[in-house]
Parts: structure tokens; sequence; C-alpha cells
């Protein structure tokens, strides 16, 4: 008998109304912080009865929409490096279609731990430095070859994890490259979008994207991201950062805890 594998199994009935709320949550973070919403989808959805590896794959595809929204103000705004972006599209088209072939392989517990240590990691460069308002790219061929590596690597991450990649860029833009807050989120919503598109293909075709779930979640998202980044518009670079960094520790509590493995009570005896 064949065994089925994780793709074969069908997906988690949910409902439409957590569907929704999960939706607009995401869209209003990905706005603010400048990132798809990942981190909010995807413990949702393994919350909500995904494995994670499908949650990974259908958060990767609602992004999308969430992420064209995001970036609309942002480009209104002059809030985006196209050049830079332009670089790291190169790489996060490649990775991600590399992320989601290790995405349908790798153990669960893996992927598991693998997103709350990513957290983890990202959360504590939020209190490194502050960024500014006004820097920029200073755009040379070793700031563009960073630029094409970094995309490779944030392409990867995003498509194993089932984020967009904002988590990676927006503080390695304004930490590595120099770019100011705002700056570094507009160029990261730029750069997710053919990112996630690319994953999200590699994800169809290993039947991991429940496209009915994305769009559920994707749309209300993309309705929210404005607000959110109206109200990043409206905060300091510090406020900013800081609100990122414990939003980033939370989402890391409830990550080890989802990750942690339980003790099975044993077996009740049977009658004799």
């Amino acid at each position: 008998m064949r065994t089925a594998r994780p793709s074969d199994q069908p997906p988690a009935p949910l409902g439409v109304v957590p569907a929704l709320a999960v939706g607009l949550t995401a869209g209003g973070m990905a706005g603010f912080f400048g990132v798809g919403g990942g981190t909010i989808i995807v413990p949702a959805l393994v919350w909500l009865g995904l494995d994670q590896r499908r949650a990974a794959a259908t958060s990767l595809a609602a992004i999308v929409p969430a992420a064209v929204a995001a970036a609309v103000p942002y480009a209104l705004w002059g809030r985006v490096d196209w050049a830079a972006a332009g670089l790291l599209v190169v790489g996060v088209v490649v990775g991600a279609r590399i992320g989601a072939r290790l995405l349908a392989g790798l153990p669960e517990a893996i992927l598991r731990w693998g997103f709350a240590c990513f957290l983890a990691l990202v959360a504590v460069t939020q209190f490194v430095s502050f960024p500014g308002r006004d820097g920029h790219i200073a755009l040379t061929w070793p700031v563009a070859g960073g630029l094409v590596g970094l995309g490779l690597a944030t392409g990867v991450v995003a498509a194993l994890l089932g984020i967009g990649g904002g988590l990676v860029v927006v503080p390695a833009l304004s930490l590595v490259f120099g770019a100011g807050d705002l700056l570094a989120r507009g160029t990261s919503l730029v750069m997710i979008i053919p990112g996630a598109v690319s994953g999200t293909i590699k994800n169809q075709a290993n039947r991991l994207v429940n496209l009915r779930l994305a769009a559920l979640i994707g749309l209300p998202a993309a309705a929210a991201t404005p607000l959110g980044s109206l109200a990043a518009r409206h905060l300091s670079p510090q406020v900013n950062t800081v609100l990122f960094g414990v939003y980033l520790a939370a989402l890391v509590a409830r990550s080890v805890y989802a990750a942690w493995p339980r003790r099975r009570p044993p077996d009740e005896p049977t009658a004799a």
C-alpha cells in the first residue's frame, strides 16, 4: 500500500471567519513592518489545524496580494529603491525555488524549530541599532553583488518558512546597506512579490497550497495593508524598530511553544 505524502493529505477544514481574521491581522502587520505577513499567517494556520509544511506553502500564496497592496503606498511616497529591489529579485526568485524544493522534503520538526530560531535571530537584530529615516543605498558593484546574495538567501528562507522575506531584508537593508527605515520596508515589499509568486508556483506543483484558503486570507490582508503603512509613516524610526522587536519576541514565544514536544498521556487500560 502506498504511503500518503503530506501533499496527498486533505487540508484541515478552516472556517471563513477565522481565515478572514488572520488575513486582516496579517495585512495590518505587513503594511506596518514591511513584511509579507507570514509571521502571522503560518502560526495561525498551524494553530487552526494545518501541518507546518502546508501552512508555509499556503501562507506564501496569501502573501502575494498583501505585498502588492502594501507596496503601493511606499512607492507613491518615493520610499522604494527600484534598483536595489531589482537586484534582490534576481536572487530571491532563484532562492524561492530552492526553498520550495526543500520544503517538500524536510521533517516537520525541523521546519517548526527553524521558524522559531529564525524569528529569535531577527528579534535580536532589532535592538542592535536604530535606523534613521533618510538613509539611502549607495549602489556599487560590491553592494550589487551583496544585494543579489541577500536575495538568494532570503528566497530560500522565505519559501521554507512561508514568509515573504521582509524579516530578512528590512533589517539587512538598514544595518548593512544603510537604508532608512521606510525605504527598507518599501524596497522589501516590492522584492517580496516575485519571490512569493515563484515559490508558490513550485509549491502548487507539489500540491501543498490550499488556494481557496490563501484567497480568504490574502484578499482581506490586501485591504488592511494600507492602514498599517500609514501608521508606520507617522511613527518615528525608533518607535517602529522597538515595536517590531516586541512583535517578533511574542512570535518567538508562540513558535517555541508550538514546536516544543509534548508528552502524550499514557493509554488508558482497556477493559478485559
